[in-house]
């Protein structure tokens, strides 16, 4: 803990790589309005590059908390993948 008394940050990377850009737009686009209603203590940030799918979950709310908002999030990418999958 730094001296400010401020809670321990914990970080996880997903990097998704898809077919084209296009594909991992749709899927940062389908799921970031679940990235509206994290839990406090929780921020998620996503981003494209060329055809990946950058994705950093940061939480000072405890693992628990983490890996809950993770494995949902990762819910809804599987999610939003099928989807894409049945209008092609």
């Amino acid at each position: 803990m730094s001296e400010n008394n401020s809670k321990p940050e914990t970080r996880v990377q997903i990097t998704i790589p898809y077919n084209d850009p296009e594909t991992a737009a749709s899927i940062r686009d389908a799921t970031t309005p679940d990235n509206q209603e994290t839990p406090p203590g929780v921020t998620i940030d996503s981003n494209v590059h060329d055809v990946t799918l950058h994705i950093t979950v940061t939480a000072t709310a405890g693992m628990a908390t983490l890996i809950a908002t993770v494995d949902d999030l990762l819910s809804c990418i599987q999610a939003a993948e099928k989807a894409l999958q049945q209008i092609e």
